[in-house]
């Protein structure tokens, strides 16, 4: 496989120069570079660079604002409620999360909804945000209907990701980052991009079959599959996300959210941000958390030599690899892809080593 080495800060600083030639504002162009670039370096490819023409095409159609901040409609000490006055995912999310963060720390808890946003990456970066203040955070956000309950009906949940992050001893921490279909639709987006197959049971065609193509993509399957092997818990799962991101919040609810490809149209998506303070309940949480933690490592692997793994674990030897490396690892057609964008917006390409 033919791959190319980007350092962290050049492919930052190219997505800066794209975002701001569409005519983004300098700091919510640094959001989103900072978004994706977390999200390549964690090793979740799909929401990484894989994503930018989305949010391009977004700004271009003029259905996502350059600038501006999103804003609070109503509050309490614990809760708000926010209009994410549909700017770029990353601004919105940031400010939720962050809302939510210090509510948690005068309340207890911080529980913050949003109406009126954009795809905001991985879940995993707003979680996370809270790590560092020593308490747990969760993110939610619906997604545009992909994600089919039953065999041959027309799409209905997206794949409505769910993310926990929990602070166990130093810098150690549990990091859970899913969606609640099979696969998240970034994977079937990047298999297509590198020209690969994808397994049998990911996606269904438009006549309702399952399908290895993902040019033949037209829904995922909701996580479990089929009715037989347990589909109807993700469909509980995409349920309970829709629920108490845009039911709670007042965006646009399935099945009547756009198509992913409908740019054209505004998104507004729900999301739901929640920071909690463990101090709030047992003492000795972190010890625990990281009891827990470690007693799933040391359990005897089904693989000899492949080690049992902790949500986050995956995320951290991927982080360390490109430090070693003195960059993130694309795939050759992802940078031919960031090099057509630069072409077409006659702007520097993508420096690689």
């Amino acid at each position: 496989m033919a791959t190319k080495i980007v350092p962290k800060d050049e492919m930052r600083s190219f997505i800066e120069r794209v975002m701001t030639k569409l005519g983004v504002v300098q700091s919510h162009a640094k959001s989103l570079a900072d978004l994706l670039v977390a999200g390549d370096y964690r090793g979740h490819f799909s929401h990484g660079l894989n994503r930018l023409e989305i949010y391009m095409k977004d700004v271009q159609e003029k259905t996502c604002k350059t600038d501006g901040t999103p804003v609070v409609l109503k509050e309490t000490a614990a809760t708000a409620w926010v209009d994410g006055n549909n700017l770029l995912g990353p601004v919105t999310g940031k400010f939720c999360m962050q809302l939510a963060i210090e509510k948690a720390k005068q309340s207890g808890i911080g529980w913050v909804v949003s109406k009126g946003c954009n795809h905001f990456g991985i879940a995993g970066y707003y979680s996370m945000m809270a790590l560092q203040h020593k308490l747990l955070g969760m993110a939610f956000t619906n997604a545009s209907p992909l994600t089919i309950a039953t065999r041959g009906k027309e799409p209905f949940f997206g794949t409505n990701p769910i993310s926990l992050s929990a602070p166990g001893n130093g810098d150690d921490s549990f990091v859970l980052d899913m969606a609640t279909s099979v696969v998240a639709l970034g994977k079937v987006e990047l298999a297509a991009r590198k020209q690969e197959s994808i397994p049998d049971n990911w996606v269904i065609d438009s006549n309702g079959n399952s399908s290895t193509d993902p040019n033949k993509f037209n829904a995922l399957y909701p996580l479990g599959g089929e009715e037989s092997s347990s589909g109807y818990k993700g469909y509980g799962l995409a349920t309970l996300v829709e629920i108490i991101t845009s039911v709670l919040g007042g965006g646009a609810v399935a099945p009547n959210v756009r198509n992913w490809t409908q740019n054209s149209s505004m998104a507004d998506l729900g999301q739901c941000f929640i920071a909690i303070n463990p101090e709030c309940f047992a003492p000795g949480f972190q010890d625990r958390m990281q009891g827990l933690m470690d007693n799933l490592r040391s359990q005897e692997p089904s693989k000899p030599g492949v080690n049992v793994m902790v949500h986050g674990d995956p995320e951290r030897a991927h982080m360390e690899k490109c430090d070693r490396l003195g960059g993130i690892e694309y795939h050759i057609n992802q940078i031919k892809m960031a090099n057509e964008i630069a072409v077409r917006l006659n702007i520097e390409p993508v420096k690689t080593l």
